[in-house]
């Protein structure tokens, strides 16, 4: 082999290794520092890791008790569903101090900076809950919740059954949610507002509030006004928010129907979150 390919062919290889041992050690760092953070959050009071075989036997001792044993008032419980680093739940409990704010994610490396920004605020109306959106009712009564909040969840197009306005979903919210509770989602996603407008119609949900573009309008309220440093990135390259709101009313079986025909797939891609809020999810 001629010398000069000979040193190209070295050349290159030297480089891919040195990529590789970049990118490990590099993993290797990141995973320190969520154990880090992991262990730091044992520490917070504002923040309740159960894992799942205690949960199932032991249960859970704040289920039915959240005004009484930890939040010590009797303000309604809002919570936000995938609240990533809790930015929306941080800005609404600022904003609210007569509300109550659980954000829920089990993402826990991203839970750890609201969780410190709440305790360093001193915004004792906010907690912290890891864990999966499918365990919700194993955390909360019946009827103790009085508002969900779902902000910029993946629309899962594909996946109905992971879509958080899906059948699947409204029952698990059905089970902690009180009579004619809210249920409230702001997203990027034409195809997730289009498909929660249709779920709520079919079902007979009221729908309070709907907008393809919450920002072009006239007025908008405290609660809606709040933007997320990410949202407002969105909105500087010209994307519009979508939202829509609806009262939740129970019915006798528990049950949902999904509607007959699903709305035109959009271009988002759940990657372009990860990229978007720095993390995946």
């Amino acid at each position: 082999m001629p010398f000069p390919v000979y040193s190209a062919l070295l050349s290159l290889l030297y480089g891919l290794v040195l990529l590789i041992l970049r990118r490990f050690s590099s993993g290797i760092g990141m995973g320190k520092n969520k154990l880090k953070k992991f262990d730091e959050m044992e520490s917070f009071g504002n923040v309740l890791q159960y894992p799942y075989k205690v949960l199932i036997e032991q249960g859970f001792e704040l289920k039915g008790e959240w005004n009484v044993r930890f939040f010590k008032n009797r303000n309604p419980i809002v919570v936000e569903l995938g609240c990533g680093k809790g930015e929306y739940t941080l800005a609404l409990a600022g904003k609210f101090k007569d509300i109550n704010f659980v954000g829920i994610d089990i993402k826990g490396a991203r839970m750890w900076s609201g969780a410190k920004k709440a305790l360093k605020d001193n915004l004792t109306n906010t907690a912290f809950l890891r864990t999966y959106i499918e365990l919700l009712e194993y955390f909360f009564a019946p009827g103790e919740v009085s508002e969900i909040w779902l902000t910029f969840p993946d629309p899962q197009m594909d996946k109905t059954n992971k879509r958080l306005t899906s059948s699947r979903f409204l029952e698990i919210y059905g089970k902690i949610l009180k009579d004619n509770g809210t249920v409230n989602l702001k997203t990027d996603s034409n195809f997730m507002f289009k498909y929660t407008r249709d779920i709520a119609g079919i079902n007979g949900f009221t729908v309070i509030t709907e907008t393809d573009n919450l920002y072009g309008r006239e007025t908008i309220d405290d609660i809606l006004a709040v933007k997320t440093f990410y949202e407002q990135q969105w909105l500087a390259r010209g994307l519009t928010v979508k939202f829509i709101n609806f009262t939740f009313c129970k019915n006798e079986t528990g049950v949902y129907k999904e509607p007959g025909s699903e709305p035109e797939k959009d271009g988002y891609r759940s990657f372009g979150r990860d990229h978007r809020d720095g993390s995946s999810k």
